[in-house]
C-alpha cells in the first residue's frame, strides 16, 4: 500500500483526510481501486454545502396576479380616490384595502430536487525531510485524479468515422471499438474522502488549485502547498446515503483499549 503523506508527528489522526481512487464493482457498489494509493493531508478549511430546491408552484395562481396593477391599487387603497367618497362604489372598493390573495394553499412549498453535494476543502502538504515525497508527489497524485485519464489526439468525428468504417469492412458489430471511436477519451476518475468519522464516496474533483507562489527549497521543489479543492458527489444525497457515510473510527477503538 502506498501512503503519500507528509510527516505530521503528534497531530490527531482525526484531522487528517484520506483520499483514494474508487471504482464501480459489478454489484453497483463503489470499492477502493486496486492501485491502492492513498493521499493523506490535514484540511485547514472544510465545508459541505447541501442545496435543496423548494419552490411554490402555486405562488402565481392567486387573484393578485390576474390584474396585478388593479389588485395592488385595491389593496393599498390608492384606487379609492377615483370614486365618489360617499358613494356605494367607494364603500365597495374600500373593503379590499389591506387584504391579499396569498393563502396557505397557494404558498405551499414543494421539493423539486437537489444538485449533488459540494465539499470545499483546502488540503495542506508541507515537508520536514523530503520536499518531493511529502509535497510534490501527493499533490501530483491529486492533480492526476482530477484531470481526464486521457484525451484523444483525434477529433471525435474522425474517430467515430474510423470506427464505423472498421465495422463496415469487417462485416460484424464491434461494440467496444465503436464506443471507443465515438467517445475516444477517458473521463477523470472517482475518488473517496474519509475524514473524521465520515466516508464520502464516490466523489469527483470539480476544481483544484495550484498555488504556484508557495515556498520552495534550494532545488526549486515546493516545501509547502495549500491546495484548494471543490469535491462533488457523483449523485444527489438522500437520508440513507448520509447514514451510510458514517464509519466507525479506528482511532476511537484504539483509545478505548488504552
Amino acid at each position: 500500500m502506498a501512503d503519500l503523506t507528509s510527516i505530521w508527528g503528534g497531530l490527531s489522526p482525526h484531522l487528517i483526510a484520506h483520499f483514494y481512487r474508487v471504482e464501480k464493482a459489478k454489484d453497483g457498489t463503489w470499492v477502493k481501486a486496486q492501485e491502492d494509493v492513498t493521499v493523506h493531508a490535514p484540511l485547514t478549511e472544510s465545508n459541505m454545502e447541501v442545496s435543496l430546491s423548494w419552490q411554490s408552484p402555486f405562488e402565481n395562481a392567486g387573484s393578485d396576479h390576474g390584474l396585478p396593477t388593479i389588485s395592488a391599487m385595491l389593496q393599498s387603497g390608492s384606487l379609492q380616490p377615483f370614486f365618489d367618497q360617499g358613494g356605494k362604489a367607494s364603500d365597495f372598493v374600500s373593503k379590499f384595502e389591506g387584504r391579499t390573495g396569498i393563502t396557505k394553499l397557494n404558498s405551499v412549498q414543494v421539493f423539486t430536487g437537489m444538485p449533488p453535494v459540494k465539499i470545499q476543502v483546502t488540503a495542506m502538504f508541507r515537508a520536514w525531510r523530503d520536499s518531493s515525497g511529502e509535497v510534490e508527489v501527493p499533490f501530483s497524485q491529486l492533480m492526476e485524479w482530477a484531470l481526464p485519464q486521457s484525451l484523444s489526439k483525434d477529433g471525435a468525428i474522425l474517430s467515430g468515422l474510423a470506427a464505423v468504417k472498421k465495422v463496415t469492412v469487417n462485416g460484424q458489430s464491434i461494440s467496444d471499438e465503436t464506443a471507443k471511436g465515438l467517445y475516444p477519451s477517458l473521463t477523470p476518475v472517482c475518488i473517496a474522502m474519509q475524514y473524521k468519522t465520515r466516508l464520502y464516496s464516490p466523489l469527483v474533483i470539480e476544481s483544484i488549485g495550484h498555488p504556484m507562489s508557495s515556498p520552495i527549497d534550494a532545488s526549486g521543489q515546493y516545501t509547502e502547498l495549500l491546495v484548494p479543492m471543490t469535491l462533488c458527489t457523483l449523485t444527489a444525497f438522500d437520508a440513507p446515503d448520509w447514514r451510510d457515510s458514517r464509519v466507525p473510527s479506528v482511532f476511537a477503538s484504539t483509545r478505548r483499549g488504552m
